[in-house]
């Protein structure tokens, strides 16, 4: 996708989502076939219901039509919310992620994985976790020393909501 042609999306559909109460994250376009794909990527503090989604997809979907920013091609279009695994690329994703286990990719090398327990605006609090029976250890990492994070996706911990029932 063009950089004109995302620019122009970008500028018609953030208005819409800003209005839902919704982060634009991203605008994908790909090639599926004769048609294109367009994904636009919403999310919130408080995550996105699927009707959320759907409502927002009718909503884009008429602004489209009204214009011509997407030309004459057909074209499919899907909103939705991002992957758990998704990467963490501003501080808003990583104040979402208080409380998930995050691998982390460092700057300077190596990999660390820990828990994000508080998130300022040079850093973050992480609780590492101890291994072999040992405890688990308060670190500080500042978003210069981060090349790469992403949320690991855990199976077997219990919800907050079920750790204070």
């Amino acid at each position: 996708m063009s950089t004109t042609q995302s620019d122009r999306l970008r500028g018609l559909l953030e208005p819409l989502v800003a209005a839902k109460g919704l982060d634009l994250e991203e605008i994908e376009m790909s090639r599926a076939g004769k048609r294109r794909m367009l994904r636009i990527i919403v999310d919130s503090d408080e995550g996105v219901e699927l009707d959320a989604c759907a409502e927002l997809s009718r909503e884009v979907s008429d602004k489209l039509d009204e214009t011509d920013v997407m030309g004459e091609d057909e074209y499919v279009l899907e909103v939705s919310s991002p992957g758990a695994d998704r990467p963490l690329t501003e501080h808003r994703h990583y104040v979402r992620a208080v409380g998930r286990l995050v691998k982390f990719q460092l700057a300077e090398g190596g990999e660390l994985i820990a828990r994000i327990l508080e998130v300022d605006d040079e850093g973050l609090d992480l609780e590492v976790p101890g291994v072999k029976g040992r405890k688990a250890t308060a670190r500080r990492i500042a978003f210069t020393d981060i090349a790469k994070a992403r949320v690991e996706i855990e199976f077997n911990r219990k919800d907050k909501k079920e750790e204070e029932a």
